[in-house]
């Protein structure tokens, strides 16, 4: 997302109406108010005002909307690009703080859905059995193999079936009737980490918290922030050419 796009869409004239403060005069009589100048004086105030309204409406959509505008600085970053002027922050700079704000954004709306994991995590790591490694990934060994063991640039070949805290399924290779085959470093973080773990032949259980798995955003039928927990079966390792 380029910030000239961002902008482009958010061309809008902040207009600002100072209206005059009541003037009272002596001896005391009821304050009174001059009526404020018509905002909308021609064409052009118009097309501004309706500008901003576009602005506001994308910058909702976006996820920007709860940002506290200040329009002072808002009216120089849009009239900087339709001026063709240089721009006071740069494009990586601009995308690197929009991002961060909407990831912070996002992880609030999500954050009863980490805490349950984080609490799940919490209890799950006193079960006899289970390992926790310095990232966090959690995992169990149901049987071991005797095979060899992937590292990340090597393409593993495994059976699988994922669910929520809740037992909810959403994703099983039996579903497709055939194995997964992807490369090691191409998955989620948590299946990179534990599957290095694992010798061809075993079955291990993932308890992978949301940070090594699909972050703060929905992906199909599993909800921002959400734990998950996968049984693999690691039926043969490809190794890089």
């Amino acid at each position: 997302m380029k910030k000239i796009i961002l902008l482009g869409m958010m061309l809008a004239m902040f207009i600002s109406v100072n209206a005059q403060p009541p003037k009272t005069v002596k001896p005391p009589v009821k304050a009174v108010v001059k009526p404020a100048a018509p905002v909308l004086k021609t064409t052009s105030d118009s097309l501004s005002y309706v500008l901003g309204e576009v602005a506001a409406f994308n910058l909702i959509q976006q996820g920007l909307g709860g940002i506290k505008v200040n329009g002072t600085a808002f009216l120089k970053g849009m009239t900087d690009i339709t001026g063709k002027k240089p721009t006071q922050v740069n494009d990586v700079a601009a995308n690197d703080m929009l991002n961060k704000y909407l990831s912070q954004e996002q992880e609030k709306k999500v954050q009863p859905v980490i805490e349950e994991g984080k609490k799940f995590l919490a209890q799950n790591k006193l079960k006899a059995g289970v390992k926790t490694t310095a990232s966090g990934l959690q995992y169990e060994v149901i049987s071991e193999g005797t095979g060899i063991k992937p590292t990340a640039v090597d393409t593993f070949v495994c059976n699988y079936r994922g669910t929520l805290i809740n037992g909810t399924e959403f994703d099983a290779s039996a579903k497709r009737n055939q194995p997964l085959t992807m490369p090691v470093n191409k998955v989620i973080r948590g299946w990179t980490e534990g599957l290095q773990l694992m010798s061809v032949g075993s079955k291990y259980k993932f308890y992978i918290p949301y940070d090594l798995g699909y972050g703060t955003n929905d992906q199909g039928m599993i909800p921002g922030g959400s734990l998950l927990i996968f049984d693999v079966e690691l039926l043969d390792v490809k190794k890089k050419q």
